[in-house]
């Protein structure tokens, strides 16, 4: 695990660094796009913090592959270089095709043919989906396995890319997301492999952790820049490599014979992958549905993503942030606990960490009501009377016109 932290502190060191060489250039060359009106921010910000993330992962691959001839552990991961040089290639044109899209503004169908090339780069020289720990169900055939594989790293790209929209918000939830998810691989090849703690996905996991929390700082509100496609396509595409690369190749067995007195953890490595992605593949779904439903490209944009709406319920930018925090910690910590006996512990801080985190995300609710129980029962014409305009348009309109004496004309009517 040490060697694993080491790597991730590398990643975040050289992310922090890099972030801010890109802000100073993107600043100084006016390499920003203009304010959508779908945009939170209020002010022209650059949208390349997903290149200082790629150097960040570049860097850190670099320095794994160079101890990997002085620490054994590493030697088998990269002894076939060809998944390695497949994720980093694919990683590349990710972040060439975000960056051209946040400086231009791409079409959706250009962006989703690039995403498909990349992930296919990823699933034919590196990582696919050989096996599901589900029954020992096997894929059919290996052009199967690529299908699947590619639908499956671009789906986890498009959802993670759906919910950046405000700061912070996607690396600090990939960064939860990923540190439980590299506590699960060490676990798991730790009871599989004694001899060796590492996998690939473990690797890519650590890394990822380090470079959204070197990144991090930079995007906190208010953002000095957004990670932009680049960085929210890039942390997609790693995030998926790393589930498949552990659900596509381990054997449900290994862990039927591992003592367990139940099946769960056999279970864990398909679930795990869902439980991290499940806020962001929610609003992939949710959005998907609400264009075709409107007759719209399930890829155009809108302002009706969850993270909007917690703003409209009467959320700070902060709470909102905090609230996709607490769901992801809730949802992916409390699946790596069913990984250890007794379940019951699991069971006890997902039920509790559902009934606090849905309190407080539906708080305004409760707020709103109560001020307007308070300013419907206060006398007419008093200030508290007036607050009512704030929550009903009739009473909106019924004071606006006792305040002004101007009679409705076809004009104002």
């Amino acid at each position: 695990m040490t060697l694993l932290l080491a790597l991730a502190l590398i990643s975040a060191v050289i992310t922090f660094g890099m972030s801010f060489v890109v802000y100073k250039l993107a600043m100084r060359y006016r390499l920003y796009p203009k304010i959508r009106a779908r945009d939170v921010h209020t002010r022209p910000t650059p949208r390349l913090g997903g290149v200082a993330m790629f150097l960040g992962i570049l860097v850190a691959f670099g320095v794994s592959w160079l101890l990997s001839s002085q620490f054994g552990v590493l030697t088998l991961i990269f002894s076939d270089q060809g998944p390695i040089l497949a994720i980093l290639g694919a990683s590349l044109l990710i972040v060439v095709l975000g960056v051209v899209d946040d400086i231009w503004d791409l079409d959706w169908m250009t962006k989703l043919a690039g995403q498909f090339v990349a992930a296919g780069l990823v699933a034919w020289l590196g990582v696919q989906i050989y096996s599901l720990p589900i029954g020992g169900l096997t894929v059919g055939s290996p052009v199967m396995s690529i299908i699947i594989t590619l639908f499956a790293i671009v789906l986890v790209m498009n959802a993670i890319n759906f919910i950046d929209g405000l700061d912070g918000l996607v690396a600090g939830v990939a960064l939860i997301a990923n540190g439980t998810f590299l506590v699960y691989t060490y676990l798991l090849q730790r009871e599989i492999s004694p001899q060796n703690y590492f996998s690939l996905a473990g690797v890519i996991a650590a890394i990822l952790v380090g470079a959204c929390a070197g990144f991090l700082p930079l995007n906190w509100h208010p953002a000095k820049m957004f990670m932009g496609d680049a960085g929210a396509l890039l942390i997609g595409l790693l995030m998926a490599t790393s589930a498949i690369s552990v659900t596509g190749t381990i054997n449900p067995q290994d862990l039927l014979t591992l003592g367990r007195s139940s099946l769960v953890p056999a279970f864990i490595p398909i679930i795990l992958p869902f439980a991290v992605l499940i806020i962001p593949l929610l609003d992939f779904g949710l959005a998907v549905i609400r264009r075709l439903r409107a007759g719209k490209s399930p890829f155009s944009a809108d302002r009706k993503h969850l993270h909007h709406r917690l703003l409209d319920m009467g959320h700070t930018h902060l709470h909102a942030v905090l609230i996709f925090y607490a769901w992801t910690a809730v949802l992916s910590i409390g699946c790596l606990l069913f990984f250890f006996d007794p379940y019951w512990m699991a069971i006890v801080f997902v039920a509790i960490g559902l009934v606090v985190c849905t309190a407080f995300t539906l708080a305004p609710l409760s707020r709103r009501k109560a001020n307007e129980a308070v300013a419907e029962l206060a006398p007419a014409g008093s200030r508290e009377a007036a607050e009512t305009a704030r929550f009903d348009q009739l009473d909106a309109a019924s004071e606006g016109a006792s305040a002004s004496p101007t009679p409705l004309t076809e004009e104002t009517r």
